[in-house]
């Protein structure tokens, strides 16, 4: 009997297709072995341990010292205040490792805030900046800080645990101020079209500035208290950590306006402008009594099943932003919360 031959055509084509199915059964094993992996690794099991970055001292040297050497601790405040890493968690948690490990038995005796920030939340201005006055008064140690860039809002706010502020000759510093929102209101949109929207709750105004409804008169009260509440602790904090700031003209003149480093120095803001990383550091090591000393940058250390995890995460919170009736933002972590933040002419 004889059977037909397959073309070369026909047999390239199986042959690929074959490999093809292999290919995606590999894959999808792996796939299958990560999300497993992913599943099993929650970032809120325990918390992550802190990695050390040898950084350069007021004289660009970044040699390594002893293991008993006295260590200058460079806390890093960039980026918005109550996202990744820049939350009262994190930093309380950096702080305790920063006395542990090699950094153990009073190692460190300075810290400088290294800021560059618009601000943020107010919840987690408020907890950083009291997280490291705890570590301030606990170890009896002096907190200086550099601002390269931006000191604005909940960095200004941040920046008040420290006993000195040095700033760029190109940076701005600032904003003392408050916001909350802001808030939409659709329902004359909704009437046109003839929408309508049903919300049940119970208790009085549980459903404040609801955007489905028209407001009603002072609707608006009790959230224009707790701003007010919240703006006159941070005027008082700012004003009592930096007294040649005057408190009238800081609420009727200054605002919640920025300033230039020279302008900053100045109103009262900061005590040295047009200086840079290396006077900050020299200074503080002076104040700290250091002759010799290294540098140390601590920094949240990620690892890879974490960071997965995360994604998926992050992942999962945006596909529910897809279908949510929420304002979207670039900030979800920041939606509904009082803000110490500047960010002129831009929405969250």
């Amino acid at each position: 009997m004889h059977y037909p031959r397959e073309s070369i055509i026909v047999s390239t084509i199986r042959s690929f297709f074959r490999s093809f199915a292999v290919f995606i059964g590999f894959f999808t094993a792996f796939m299958l072995l990560l999300f497993g992996l992913i599943s099993l690794s929650s970032p809120y099991m325990q918390p992550e341990k802190s990695t050390l970055l040898l950084s350069p001292d007021a004289k660009g040297q970044r040699q390594l010292l002893g293991p008993t050497s006295a260590v200058i601790l460079k806390l890093d405040i960039s980026g918005i205040i109550g996202v990744k890493n820049l939350t009262t968690e994190k930093i309380t948690s950096l702080l305790l490792d920063a006395q542990e490990g090699i950094l153990q038995n009073d190692r460190v005796k300075a810290i400088l805030l290294y800021i560059d920030t618009p601000g943020g939340a107010v919840t987690d201005s408020d907890g950083i900046y009291h997280a490291i006055m705890a570590f301030k008064t606990k170890h009896k140690l002096p907190v200086y800080a550099y601002v390269d860039g931006l000191c604005a809002s909940g960095g200004m706010y941040i920046a008040c645990a420290a006993d000195k502020v040095f700033a760029s000759s190109t940076s701005v510093i600032g904003s003392v101020g408050v916001r909350f929102g802001p808030a939409f209101n659709f329902s004359t949109l909704m009437q046109r079209y003839g929408v309508e929207a049903l919300t049940i709750t119970q208790g009085k105004d549980k459903d404040a500035l609801n955007p489905f409804r028209p407001w009603k008169a002072d609707e608006d009260l009790s959230y224009r208290n707790l701003t007010s509440a919240i703006y006159k602790k941070f005027v008082d904090l700012v004003t009592s950590a930096r007294p040649a700031l005057n408190k009238q003209k800081l609420i009727s003149d200054y605002g919640a306006h920025v300033f230039i480093s020279e302008e900053a120095l100045e109103y009262g803001y900061i005590d040295a402008a047009n200086s840079n990383y290396n006077e900050a550091l020299e200074a503080l090591a002076s104040q700290a009594n250091l002759e010799t000393y290294q540098v140390m940058t601590i920094q949240i250390a990620h690892n890879f099943l974490s960071e997965l995890s995360q994604a998926r995460y992050s992942f999962i919170e945006k596909m529910g932003n897809v279908f949510s009736p929420r304002t979207h933002s670039l900030y979800p972590e920041l939606e509904g919360k009082f803000l110490y933040l500047y960010q002129p002419g831009q929405l969250l």
